[in-house]
């Protein structure tokens, strides 16, 4: 398979092999169908790969891609931040995100998440901060940076913070998260999802079912009363919504 630097040729009637990009060896397979028209299907797709399949007539000719996605993605935040992302602070906490996320460039990061936060100081970009500041092993300052956080943060963001590091298998921290909601905030929706949570993780399904109901009869959109109602269905059924 060639890969050319020119992608305006028509068939193969201007190939000059000096405009090569690259060339891999491959192993075309039959197709149980013809294909009219050219196709290309991308299957087992990861963060840094796929599997890519040219499909035409009778053949299928199947490579894989794969890209540095941590150091271009890097590439292209630092370029974004020179430009208009820079003097807002969601651009830069999206980057200080990135880098969180995956555990790399956490100084850089950490300079990312305090640019936005003097660009606008918010739930959002403080949190982001202080868990950068937790994986370099500073808790001094992250605890510091998290107090105030919290000091600010209203039930959906606190209530959202505790769903993420639930998704981060990052349970007992979720679980502390719900119980500050429940505390700040009994009485609206986050609060009594965050009521039914711990009831639920602690096998209170009657209790848990009883605040899922009311957090849905407070819901103020009929899309998130459907959203609760998943969730009460699993109470119904005595099962842990934590999970």
């Amino acid at each position: 398979m060639i890969f050319s630097k020119t992608n305006t040729g028509w068939g193969s009637y201007s190939y000059d092999q000096k405009e090569d990009a690259l060339r891999v060896d491959v192993k075309p397979r039959p197709l149980a169908e013809t294909k009219e028209a050219l196709e290309f299907d991308f299957e087992d797709l990861k963060p840094t790969s796929t599997a890519v399949t040219l499909k035409w007539e009778k053949l299928g000719i199947p490579f894989t891609v794969s890209v540095n996605d941590a150091e271009q993605t890097l590439q292209n935040i630092r370029a974004q931040l020179k430009g208009a992302g820079q003097f807002a602070w969601q651009a830069l906490d999206q980057g200080a995100q990135f880098c969180l996320t995956r555990k790399i460039n956490l100084d850089e990061a950490s300079r990312w998440a305090d640019a936005s936060i003097q660009n606008e100081e918010r739930f959002d970009n403080l949190s982001t901060k202080a868990d950068i500041l937790k994986a370099l092993n500073r808790s001094d300052d992250a605890k510091t940076t998290w107090n105030q956080a919290l000091k600010i943060a209203n039930a959906q963001q606190l209530y959202s913070y505790a769903r993420q590091l639930q998704s981060q298998k990052q349970g007992a921290e979720a679980m502390e998260i719900f119980k500050q909601v429940a505390k700040r905030f009994p009485n609206g929706v986050y609060g009594s999802l965050a009521q039914a949570r711990i009831k639920s993780a602690a096998g209170d399904f009657a209790g848990a079912l009883n605040d899922a109901k009311q957090a849905q009869a407070a819901a103020p959109t009929d899309a998130q009363k459907q959203s609760i109602q998943a969730l009460i269905t699993r109470l119904e059924a005595k099962q842990d919504i934590n999970k």
